[in-house]
């Protein structure tokens, strides 16, 4: 086995647990692979991270054996290292850039990334005196951006933390755009509470993820790590129902991010889709991982998915639910998808994982019926098979049906992960608030709504996409709203 080839648990553990699948860099690993780096002047990679991680340094500190300095380098522009390190899609970002890539083998920044989240934050106790110097230079390129500064912050923030503004933010949602805005405005100097109408913060990353490719401990740690910065998280808190905006700003509040999500799902609207044994992919990986299905009867959530399982789709949810389904039982699991292989857009990664397991693959193929024992049970689908014909707005070739091949998958349950739509729910308690043609809420290049002192990010605005995009609209999202405070103010 080469030194950079990355472990992975048994087949056998793969199958019938949800433990992280992939086992990371070991120390030795990692020490091999940053040292790889050529260091590159004008760093390509940096420049190909949506997020502009100092890849390059953090790397280097990786070489020098300063590995809770790698994670506060990540930290100055990416709050969830430890999460991207294991979602972020960086073969098509930073990895693409990268220019050892000309030679088909970049470096593999994002387990570098990972590295360096899970073993600095492990040993943040434990740093040489020079590492401390450097952790205390990192901690004021964090924290002390503006020119107003005195020491009178709470002892979880440096004493070079910059002067508290007297205005409040109100962040609705706890996903990656929410944790991170909330995370950089605390830095900025604001106080902070991030509102989350699911039992457990997190959103897409707690609810969506699967253990075996995100581990909830560790979102579990990288809430705790906004929180230490001096946010403040309020669960089982439905902005709208519990309270509303109005009723927010009457507690003080003058602006506010909205990052919900697009939690909505989507179906292909044929006959047999409310049949029991159907599901969205939402409501699957939800029962599965925050309802903790995966532990019935401990927990009394069940996910009966039979024998064989179908999952429409090809995309990296619909992979998290072929994987999970064969986890909780299944003997065959299929992945339907209307396009061929190389269409796919799932990760390479998750998709090899998906073969190893023994996912099997129909492709050019799409349901046009569910199919009803008669009792209100799914027994299976009716599916035709497709032919591609012109490249399309996506930029892939179209399926186009063809006639007369239509044929019969027996199936037990059915998982629809065709996408989302922005769920109306909380959109439709703030009067005013202008929505695009497809009901995500609209804002301009500042992420700013058409009411002056809300703001939003994320699957909200753009629908579904990575996480990486959700941070950086959180990111500018932030920004913009330390302007619209001052110019306020």
């Amino acid at each position: 086995m080469s030194e950079n080839k990355i472990k992975k648990i048994s087949l056998v553990q793969r199958k019938t647990t949800f433990k992280e699948v992939s086992l990371g860099f070991s120390k030795s690993q990692a020490l091999v692979e940053a040292k790889r780096c050529l260091q590159c002047k004008n760093s390509p990679c940096v420049r190909a991270c949506p997020v502009n991680i100092d890849i390059k340094e953090f790397i280097r500190r990786i070489v020098n054996k300063e590995y809770s300095g790698a994670l506060n380098k990540i930290r100055e522009k990416n709050n969830l290292g430890a999460v991207c390190g294991r979602v972020c899609p960086q073969e098509e970002l930073c990895q693409r850039g990268c220019v050892l890539n000309k030679t088909k083998n970049p470096i593999k920044i994002g387990y570098l990334e990972r590295f360096a989240a899970d073993y600095g934050g492990r040993n943040e106790g434990r740093r040489t005196k020079d590492e401390e110097r450097r952790m205390k230079d990192d901690k004021e390129n964090i924290f002390c951006r503006s020119s107003f500064v005195r020491a009178s912050e709470t002892s979880s923030r440096p004493s070079c933390f910059g002067l508290k503004y007297k205005q409040k933010v109100a962040v609705v949602g706890s996903g990656p755009a929410g944790l991170v805005c909330a995370g950089e405005l605390v830095k900025k100097g604001f106080s902070v509470e991030i509102f989350e109408a699911l039992h457990k913060p997190g959103g897409v990353l707690v609810y969506g993820i699967p253990q075996f490719r995100l581990p909830k401990n560790i979102i579990d740690n990288e809430v705790s790590y906004i929180k230490s910065l001096g946010v403040k998280v309020h669960a089982n808190f439905f902005v709208g129902k519990t309270k509303t905006i109005t009723q927010l700003r009457g507690d003080g509040f003058s602006a506010f991010f909205i990052g919900v999500g697009a939690g909505a799902p989507l179906f292909l609207n044929i006959e047999g889709e409310n049949l029991n044994g159907v599901y969205s992919a939402n409501e699957f990986l939800t029962r599965i991982n925050l309802m903790k299905a995966y532990l019935f009867p401990k927990y009394h959530t069940p996910v009966n998915v039979g024998k064989r399982v179908g999952v429409i789709g090809a995309g990296n949810v619909a992979f998290d639910c072929a994987r999970s389904a064969l986890r909780l039982g299944a003997k065959e699991v299929f992945i339907i998808y209307r396009r061929t292989r190389k269409e796919v857009p799932a990760r390479e990664e998750v998709v090899e994982n998906a073969k190893e397991e023994g996912i099997e693959f129909k492709f050019l193929t799409a349901p046009v019926q569910i199919i009803s024992d008669g009792k209100g049970n799914v027994v299976g689908a009716v599916c035709i098979k497709n032919k591609l014909g012109f490249v399309d707005s996506s930029g892939r070739k179209s399926p186009v049906p063809i006639e007369g091949s239509e044929f019969r998958i027996n199936l037990d349950t059915i998982v629809f992960a065709i996408g989302t739509s922005a769920n109306p729910l909380f959109i439709q308690t703030v009067k005013g608030l202008v929505l695009t043609k497809r009901g995500y809420i609209e804002v301009d290049d500042n992420f700013q709504t058409s009411i002056p002192e809300i703001f939003a990010g994320g699957d909200i605005v753009s629908g579904s996409a990575t996480v990486i995009s959700a941070i950086q609209q959180g990111k500018v999202a932030a920004v913009s709203i330390e302007k619209y405070l001052k110019k306020e103010s």
